[in-house]
């Protein structure tokens, strides 16, 4: 077997197993369904109503921005998961088998963009009987806009991969990931128009790559003008994966050789 097909196959026997963890572990899903759906009811009809968003309705600019979000902060479970392997030892019996060492981060971030996928679906859904609806667009563009999501969040898998790895637990895991990432994405145009901001908060709102993939989904949904969030969005991604993913798997080899 070539090496190649050896990763392959390895990579999706390990993302079966993570993903068979869920249903014996429902409370995982939490960060898939219900957080985002609060977050979602919570904005639109409490804040909503004080929040201006000119030429469109609040829930459209909101809901592609909370998919963002949500997407970003899928790669928790990677995170959880690594951490917890690492505490447990697991790391240490994938090393001892005859597998392909790139497999094991592989399957987590890839298993990532199976669930991302379910919590697109369970936003969507919510965002439809709260008003949300695609203007302007035209199927190929809604299509550009998923797989820019899922582009996205997969960037934030590696980000949590790493994460997970440095993390002594996986509560000190939860813990680093919600403080590094969490502030990020209010301090962005996903709630709110970045030009709202006061200055010098705006001008960071404005380069945060939240800011930048939320308004790029817009563009493609709504119709919005683009200018150069749409490439700018990829390129992002594109950073953020070659940033993290070459880290991921550096401290992975360390964890592994100790």
């Amino acid at each position: 077997m070539s090496s190649f097909a050896m990763t392959l196959s390895d990579t999706l026997v390990l993302a079966r197993r993570n993903l068979k963890r869920i249903p014996r572990q429902p409370d995982l899903l939490i960060a898939y369904t219900i957080q985002p759906v609060m977050f979602v009811l919570l904005f639109v009809y409490v804040f909503g109503g004080a929040i201006q968003t000119p030429g469109f309705d609040y829930v459209d600019f909101l809901i592609p921005g909370i998919i963002v979000q949500s997407i970003a902060f899928g790669g928790f479970v990677t995170a959880l998961g690594l951490s917890d392997d690492v505490r447990k030892g697991l790391i240490d019996r994938f090393r001892s088998l005859p597998m392909s060492r790139a497999a094991v981060l592989a399957a987590r971030t890839s298993s990532d963009v199976l669930l991302n996928c379910l919590s697109l679906a369970v936003l969507l859904a919510v965002g439809f009987a709260a008003g949300f609806n695609f203007q302007d667009t035209s199927v190929g563009q809604v299509l550009l806009g998923i797989v820019l999501l899922l582009l996205f969040g997969y960037a934030f898998s590696w980000i949590f991969a790493l994460i997970g790895l440095y993390a002594s637990s996986p509560e000190t895991a939860n813990s680093i990931g919600f403080m590094a990432i969490f502030p990020l994405t209010f301090a962005s145009g996903i709630f709110v128009p970045a030009s709202t901001m006061p200055d010098g908060l705006r001008q960071f709102a404005e380069a945060n790559p939240f800011t930048t993939v939320s308004d790029a989904v817009r563009s493609l949904w709504l119709g919005t003008p683009a200018d150069s969030d749409v490439w700018m969005s990829f390129v992002w991604c594109a950073v953020l994966l070659a940033a993290f993913a070459p880290l991921a798997v550096r401290r992975y080899r360390e964890v592994a050789a100790a």
